[in-house]
């Protein structure tokens, strides 16, 4: 597995790492605990080392079973987690609205350590911008913690240019999560630029469409209740027939490479630039197996090319999110 820097934070990590939200919350029912520790140590035995959560991913479970399985094998890993919502009282799943007040972040990164089982963060992400709190507060209390030797890397997640600009002033930034893949490139607007610009790297999350850019769904597919895809606007029935443009381009790039739509969607996003990483996350071994072999795939510049033009001439049927959502983003 090749390594990359993220941006000028000396912070090097796998060339893709491993989203594990999946494993507990959002896609149905939580996986069985031991099978995801084992697919998570098979990660790190094919040289992934980059693993990504939150404490409101259950809330806590993730977090809990993210520790459980790396603690044993600390010195090899980079845990990145986040901050900034305030969870419901009771444990159930969900939110009360934003919350990143210092006091808040520091709880939040005490109540961390001690669930990962780790006695520091490596990159502590602000999981959502609150437009109750300045930023600059935000960076000052990760300032704070990092002086502390509680966590030592900042990031931030769906902000706008502006405030990764102002953050960044106060505390570097080490990197960007944001959703980013063929069909969802507003990043390429102002945040890639910026992002070169301040030398912060960029992690996108959602980097095959949340599943739908592997090509192993139609419209016949159907989401439980308890998959937050079965709400999101991008995934009705008419637009997933709409979408199925993107999934036939990106297999007709593969026949060429012996590869899957799921392997070229990845190649392509690690060939926009050195310092992106994408998270695609899994709870399966096989795609595990799959997702990794895109590092070692080369697209060429007639391949990028038609990618591109190809991309650019196809509509997105469907809005990521519900308006409410979709409002927490680019703050």
């Amino acid at each position: 597995m090749q390594k990359r820097m993220l941006g000028k934070s000396g912070l090097e990590v796998s060339a893709l790492g491993l989203g594990c939200m999946g494993m507990s919350f959002s896609y149905g029912q939580p996986k069985d605990e031991a099978e995801m520790v084992d697919l998570m140590h098979k990660a790190v035995d094919m040289g992934i080392n980059f693993f990504d959560t939150a404490e409101v991913y259950g809330p806590y479970t993730n977090e809990r079973l993210v520790g459980k399985a790396l603690a044993p094998i600390r010195e090899k890993v980079v845990i990145a987690t986040k901050f900034g919502f305030n969870l419901n009282p009771d444990g159930s799943p969900g939110w009360q609205g934003l919350n990143s007040r210092p006091e808040r972040i520091r709880i939040v990164a005490e109540e961390s350590l001690k669930r990962l089982n780790i006695d520091a963060i490596d990159l502590f992400y602000q999981h959502r911008v609150d437009p109750d709190v300045p930023i600059e507060d935000v960076a000052g209390a990760v300032k704070d913690l990092i002086a502390e030797g509680k966590v030592k890397h900042f990031g931030l997640s769906e902000a706008a240019a502006g405030t990764i600009r102002r953050a960044h002033a106060v505390q570097p930034v080490a990197a960007l999560q944001s959703e980013y893949s063929l069909w969802w490139r507003r990043p390429e607007e102002e945040i890639l630029p910026l992002l070169e610009e301040l030398g912060i790297g960029f992690v996108p999350y959602s980097p095959l469409g949340k599943g739908f850019l592997t090509g192993a769904m139609n419209t016949g597919t159907a989401f439980g209740s308890d998959d937050f895809r079965s709400r999101l606007p991008r995934f009705t029935a008419e637009a997933m027939k709409a979408n199925q443009a993107f999934v036939d381009l990106l297999a007709e790039i593969a026949k060429g490479h012996t590869a899957t739509p799921a392997q070229i969607a990845l190649a392509w996003l690690l060939a926009q630039k050195p310092w992106i990483v994408p998270i695609p996350g899994t709870t399966k071994l096989s795609r595990l197996e799959e997702n990794s072999g895109a590092v070692a795939i080369t697209l060429n510049g007639d391949e990028l090319k038609r990618l591109d033009d190809a991309a650019a001439t196809i509509p997105v049927e469907g809005d990521r999110y519900p308006e409410a959502l979709e409002k927490m983003t680019y703050r």
